[in-house]
């Protein structure tokens, strides 16, 4: 080991704890403001300060109306079924532009990933008017064919490099024994691309779970509201009760802290993987 081995991992270290600090200030605000009085943030004091008299009146006033909970059981169906689906149609066309060559690959595939640019805000009216007319406004499915269309251009394009990587030779044996592409797709290429996969299942859950500005304005039904509209429980005409609000939001983070110690490990590959290649 080299003498600046021991120095380069206390440096590391110093800039993983700066790191540390800075990305887990928002959530030690939202949590310890959960624990304040509605008028104690106007105390004068530092918005940073302990609570004086921490109390989790908040917290049981969230946990206790039965309108978090619905908000929770939408946001966990719509979010579960788009993951889904943006997994299996992403894997799908990543498939077929990574393993098959035909004229249209490339352009398809550049098209595909120009809906990256695509500024979301854009689309906002047009998605609007088409989920009238089709009569899903205010439910929420009408919120699945948004979720699904623009996390599928970033989802391909990663799950395409995964499905390149695995070698030829695998695909020509597994033809020998008598698999076709679609056997082939379902018994090899998906499972030697589950770190991909795991990776963009997370990164989707965040993204969806965190998506506010569709649920805003598809949705008016508190009944089918998910969980980032949960906030309009506790703001008024001229107020709002900014704990109960930190408190709403704490305990909505919670669940993507949970899917991320659950899954960092194939996360954690997939980025090497892509970093890899």
């Amino acid at each position: 080991m080299s003498k600046r081995d021991p120095l380069k991992m206390v440096s590391l270290l110093a800039i993983g704890m700066v790191w540390l600090v800075i990305a887990g200030m928002p959530f030690y605000f939202m949590a310890m403001t959960g624990f304040k009085g509605q008028f104690e943030l106007f105390s004068g004091k530092s918005v940073f300060a302990f609570p004086e008299n921490p109390s989790f009146q908040n917290y049981e006033e969230v946990l206790t109306s039965g309108s978090f909970f619905t908000y929770v059981r939408n946001s966990l169906a719509i979010v579960g079924v788009s993951v889904v689906l943006i997994l299996l149609f992403g894997s799908m066309a990543a498939y077929v532009f990574a393993r098959f060559r035909f004229r249209l690959n490339r352009p398809l595939f550049i098209l595909v990933i120009a809906g990256l640019v695509i500024p979301l805000h854009v689309t906002l009216i047009p998605v609007y008017l088409f989920t009238r007319e089709i009569g899903l406004y205010d439910s929420l499915w009408a919120l699945l064919g948004p979720y699904v269309a623009f996390n599928l251009p970033l989802t391909i394009f990663i799950l395409t490099d995964f499905m390149r990587l695995i070698p030829r030779e695998i695909q020509e044996a597994a033809y020998i024994d008598g698999s076709g592409p679609i056997r082939f797709f379902f018994r090899m290429a998906l499972p030697l691309s589950t770190p991909g996969l795991a990776t963009m299942a997370v990164y989707n859950s965040v993204i969806l779970w965190n998506e506010f500005v569709f649920a805003f304005v598809l949705i008016t039904s508190p009944d089918n509201r998910p969980l980032p509209l949960a906030i309009w429980e506790y703001q008024g005409q001229y107020a709002m009760n900014i704990p109960a609000i930190m408190s709403v939001l704490t305990l909505s983070a919670l669940p993507l802290i949970l899917i991320y110690i659950v899954g960092q490990e194939r996360v954690l590959k997939g980025m090497m993987a892509g970093a890899l290649k």
